[in-house]
């Protein structure tokens, strides 16, 4: 039984190997910010955030899906996307891209509390199967900030660049561990998909996830 990532993220990768599993990680071609505008404005709302990720992560996943008989002929097992974005008082924060925001966001979160919604897309996908029968869910972890944070602190976390590609500017499983003082949830949802979740949905669809395993030491 196959696993097709529909990520090039290195942290939901390393997820992944960490729990036994190689997967092909594929990336999705999909433009995030032209389908949640598409949407919103035929809705004529803002989408909220779990809706918001779990539309990407099914659009994803539902791309690379239709893609991977093209790079492997005989893929037999399941598509796994996933999207996140971190919620601070009613307001998302996606990737902050520049230092400048990224330093902002810093200023503003520490001390306090927020919540990472992570969505979650399995399919399955069989050669010569016509169905890919697809189960999907949001998990949410809340993340607690270290009061004591000092700006020189968060100048030198943003100087490694670490926090502008990731959502949230944050990482629970590197440089920025030790500004976190508690995380409320399914751990492995901060870092980039909840474990848990995924297997869940792989079982809804006829997949257990020992048979995933590929990589036991």
């Amino acid at each position: 039984m196959q696993v097709c990532l529909a990520s090039t993220s290195p942290a939901r990768l390393a997820l992944l190997n960490q729990a036994g599993i190689e997967p092909l990680p594929l990336a999705p071609e999909v433009d995030e910010e032209a389908v949640i505008a598409d949407i919103e404005r035929q809705e004529g709302r803002t989408l909220p955030a779990d809706e918001h990720v779990l539309v990407l992560a099914r659009r994803k996943a539902a791309d690379v899906a239709g893609r991977v008989l093209e790079v492997l002929p005989d893929f037999d097992g399941i598509v796994v996307g996933g999207d996140s974005m971190f919620e601070l008082d009613g307001e998302i924060l996606g990737k902050p891209y520049t230092p400048e925001a990224a330093t902002a966001r810093w200023q503003a979160m520490r001390g306090r509390t927020g919540v990472l919604h992570s969505g979650h897309a399995v399919i399955r996908v069989r050669a010569g199967a016509g169905d890919r029968p697809e189960a999907h869910a949001v998990a949410r972890a809340s993340v607690s900030f270290a009061a004591d944070v000092t700006d020189a602190e968060i100048a030198a976390y943003v100087g490694t660049g670490e926090p502008l590609l990731v959502a949230g500017a944050f990482t629970v499983d590197s440089l920025g561990a030790p500004f976190i003082e508690r995380v409320e949830g399914d751990p492995s949802t901060v870092v980039g998909m909840s474990l848990s979740t995924i297997r869940r949905l792989a079982r809804e669809l006829g997949v257990e996830w020992t048979d995933l395993w590929n990589r036991i030491p």
